[in-house]
């Protein structure tokens, strides 16, 4: 390291808040990269990436090359920008996974009602199913916030030949989300460990959220939400 005087003077105090930000930083990169990065060789690379560069910020503030403000919101702002990152990636990761869910049970609901709920529950959900799971999973490959399924357009074009708008459509997918997913938890299912003699009794069956476990049902507190803020964003235009 250069030992020439330092053009900004750095106290103790001011070195140390940057350099607990650089340790901040390289936590978070671990954590991220631990969350996305399957790969443990492309995991190394990127943490290592990252802790290089929060030694070279600090490295400048020691130098003088930035002034302790300088350095610490460089790197605050890195944290952040990397953190919202990481947090949408893994949303539209259980947009897949909820996606996903909402095709089984749809195909569950057509198998159970031996067709009869086929057509109003089992298939629109096979349907929004599928494209949560194509629109979620093209946003991830691309990159993309924006990508918009066959589905989805299906219910823009449906509005605008009613004299509606692309927004129209869009809101009316989001609702129609909503209550498929309300349908899907509020429905009786046959409880676990139940079991018939002859046929099932009203007890052996109880409301599909009852049985579902703490991550599905934390899915479809997700997958609502991100409904519900689309309606509110469709509505503010």
């Amino acid at each position: 390291m250069s030992s020439r005087p330092s053009p900004f003077p750095l106290d103790s105090n001011d070195y140390w808040e940057v350099s607990d930000a650089a340790v901040r930083l390289t936590k978070q990169a671990c954590t991220s990269s631990a969350q996305l990065l399957r790969d443990g060789r492309l995991r190394m690379q990127f943490n290592r990436e990252f802790a290089y560069y929060a030694k070279r910020v600090v490295d400048d503030v020691a130098l003088g090359e930035k002034t302790p403000e300088q350095g610490l919101s460089e790197l605050n702002l890195t944290m952040r920008r990397l953190f919202q990152k990481t947090a949408d990636i893994a949303m539209k990761g259980i947009g897949v996974a909820a996606g996903g869910a909402q095709v089984a049970t749809g195909a569950g609901i057509c198998y159970a009602s031996v067709g009869t709920l086929c057509v109003v529950a089992g298939i629109p959900l096979m349907a929004h199913g599928a494209n949560n799971v194509y629109e979620s999973g093209r946003n991830i490959l691309e990159r993309r916030s924006d990508v918009e399924g066959p589905v989805r357009k299906g219910y823009q074009s449906v509005s605008q030949a009613l004299g509606g708008t692309t927004s129209h459509g869009d809101i009316a997918y989001a609702s129609a989300d909503i209550g498929l997913s309300a349908f899907s938890l509020l429905r009786l299912v046959i409880k676990p460990g139940a079991w018939r003699l002859f046929h099932y009794l009203p007890t052996d069956y109880v409301k599909s959220y009852k049985a579902a476990g703490a991550i599905p049902l934390l899915m479809e507190v997700h997958a609502n939400g991100q409904n519900v803020y689309q309606i509110q964003k469709e509505l503010r235009q």
